[in-house]
This record gives structure tokens, sequence and C-alpha cells, in this order.
């Protein structure tokens, strides 16, 4: 489910960035270490680095789901699982630039307004599973993210600090296989489970 998220990123990207800018940046998942950009991967590019996955506490549900047919079965499943999936997206232009840093700062503008302007994710982008989500799928740009400090990160990857932009989608997973259960007619106040 991940890599349909990824590549729905990628989709909505490439269709809302400006066309002259969509059809020569390269879009990646790679660690922005020292190490990038990654072999196979032409500059300029806009890397999505996902670095933490966790639920989504606040949208969390104990409700069980119970969905019932005209032919007298309950399919019975555990509430969706909705999960945060945080990106840490850094931009970088072409190493021949005269003007790298001004390169950099007007592609990460452009990034920051398409995502601004999708607090979910449009239908139409969706790709695989995501395309079947019957919630929708909520952005947060521009807010805290889960790194406890970005120095230590970008120390870790041994490369030097970049402007970098926080962006995390929430996902909807399902945990379990649907249950079916078999109905009768108690009376005409409505149908009931058959005694297990």
């Amino acid at each position: 489910m991940i890599n349909d998220l990824d590549s729905t990123l990628r989709t909505l990207l490439k269709r809302e960035l400006p066309p002259s800018l969509a059809s020569q940046v390269a879009i990646t998942f790679d660690p922005p270490d020292d190490q990038f950009p990654p072999q196979g991967v032409t500059l300029p590019a806009i890397d999505l680095f996902l670095y933490d996955v966790r639920e989504n506490h606040d949208l969390r549900s104990n409700e069980w789901s119970v969905n019932r047919d005209s032919s007298g079965v309950a399919r019975r499943t555990l509430p969706l699982v909705r999960v945060d999936c945080s990106y840490l997206i850094t931009v970088w232009p072409n190493r021949g630039s005269p003007t790298p840093v001004v390169d950099e700062h007007r592609l990460l503008g452009e990034v920051i307004m398409v995502l601004l302007r999708f607090p979910t994710l449009p239908s139409e982008v969706l790709q695989g599973q995501l395309g079947n989500q019957e919630l929708p799928l909520p952005t947060a740009v521009l807010q805290p993210g889960h790194l406890q400090s970005m120095g230590e990160f970008w120390q870790a990857l041994g490369g030097k600090p970049k402007a970098a932009l926080n962006y995390t989608v929430t996902i909807a997973v399902q945990p379990s296989e649907v249950v079916e259960v078999p109905l009768v007619v108690a009376s005409d106040t409505g149908l009931k489970p058959a005694p297990g």
C-alpha cells in the first residue's frame, strides 16, 4: 500500500507542477544522504523520503463495521486503522547551475504550492489500493514532523543540511479479513444475527 502512496504522490506532482518543470524533474524516494542522487537519477530532482509510519490515534475507532445485504448475509469487519505516512521532502537542482540555491528555493516553492492546494489527495490521482479507499486521504503540509532533531538527522545521513519540508498523508489500512455472519428474520423489527 505504501508503494501505491508513492505512486500517487509522483502522479500528483507530475500533474500539478508547471509543465516545463514537470517534464524535466525526477521524483525519487531515496534517503537524502551524501550519496544522493542515486545512480540513474538525473537532476533536478524532488525527493520524498518516507521517514516515519505510525498509527494516527486521534482517528482511532473501536467500532466494528457491519454491512448487510439482501441475501441475508452480514459482513463484519474490524475498524480501519488510520496510518500517518510522513515524508521529508527535499529538492536538488542541477549540479552545473550557476544559481543552485535560487533554483532549489524556486523548486521547493513550487512543490509547496502544489501540496497546499490539496488538503486531501484528489481521487483522480489515487493509485492501486488507494483508489478503493472509502475514506478521504487527508494531508498535512508545513507541520512539525516526528524528527527529534534535524541536525542529528542530517548528521546521521552524512549529508549537509538542506531546506526540507515535512509532509504527512493519512491512509486507511484494513487489518483483517471480512467476517460473514448469516442473519435470520426475528420479527418485523428487522434482522438479527443467527444464534451461534
